[in-house]
């Protein structure tokens, strides 16, 4: 691909692209498909239901309202399942575990399941500790996620192969491994496969998979792995599009995409010498406020798998 100055983040695995590259290049239909989605958020202003972490709950929120969506932060079991029944979506993140919240995100997502709301799942940490690897097994085998998005390492761990983490991040091998789209793939599609949902696999090229169908998608800025919250935030965006949508493989691909782009168009704010990962968060969220779908059309760099 013609893309200048790419590398990789090895702590998050996330792709720099400091250049445009040639969108020529890019030929899925699939940007022309969600192009429309964030005048959709805007118009519909879907109630996205969270049960997060409290390291990035105020990004969360702030990135779905910037995107025209309206979050609610409610993790108590006593009012999680009224919160869901008027909710568009349910947002499940693994990112600061307690047996309180686990409860939670269980009698929520039952709740979900049983009118039809769609859950997107965050397995942060899968691989890292036993009692990750536990709940993420738990909520798997007792829910019905629609998209679950992690990376490399996260859905090797759900996918029961072996994988360990940095904490939080990807591993250095799996960041290494990340760079062979085509293991990606196969991991991506049959873990869509064995539990029927999406799966959107962040890393130096994400990869989104259902049902047969995989998207690479090539947007992103190495800076996203230095503000924390990068991936629950992207998370957030695929709840927000899956708010609006039945196609759910089509409302995680716009999130990752937007994800993507808000990263390179925060980047390339960064004019002044003085600025840094504090100016780049701020630019993030007016770049999904501002995304358009000229925008989506330009810059989407994305092609079939």
């Amino acid at each position: 691909m013609d893309i200048n100055a790419r590398t990789v983040d090895n702590n998050s695995g996330r792709e720099n692209n400091s250049g445009t590259g040639n969108n020529n290049m890019y030929k899925s239909a699939i940007c022309e498909i969600i192009s429309d989605l964030p005048e959709q958020v805007k118009a519909q202003k879907p109630l996205v239901h969270f049960i997060t972490n409290y390291v990035t709950a105020n990004d969360c929120a702030n990135i779905v309202l910037a995107l025209g969506g309206s979050p609610v932060m409610a993790d108590d079991v006593q009012e999680v399942e009224d919160i869901v029944s008027i909710s568009s979506a349910l947002v499940l993140n693994m990112g600061t575990l307690s047996k309180r919240t686990v409860d939670a995100m269980i009698v929520a997502g039952k709740r979900a399941n049983e009118i039809g709301i769609p859950i997107i799942f965050d397995p942060v940490g899968a691989g890292a500790t036993r009692y990750r690897d536990e709940t993420a097994q738990v909520i798997i085998s007792q829910l019905k996620p629609a998209v679950i998005r992690g990376n490399l390492s996260e859905i090797k761990s759900i996918s029961g192969l072996a994988a360990n983490t940095k904490g939080v991040d990807v591993s250095e091998n799996d960041a290494l491994l990340s760079n062979d789209l085509g293991y990606g793939k196969r991991i991506a599609l049959e873990l869509s496969s064995r539990l029927n949902c999406v799966v959107a696999m962040t890393g130096p090229v994400d990869i989104v998979a259902y049902k047969g169908t995989a998207y690479f998608i090539e947007n992103g800025h190495r800076m996203l792995s230095m503000v924390t919250g990068s991936g629950c935030m992207c998370t957030s965006l695929i709840g927000a599009y899956c708010g609006i949508t039945n196609d759910y493989m089509k409302g995680a691909v716009a999130g990752v995409v937007t994800m993507g782009i808000a990263g390179e168009m925060a980047y390339e704010r960064l004019t002044d010498g003085n600025m840094g990962t504090g100016s780049y968060r701020s630019f993030l969220i007016d770049a999904v406020y501002k995304i358009s779908k000229k925008d989506i059309l330009e810059k989407g760099r994305v092609y079939d798998g």
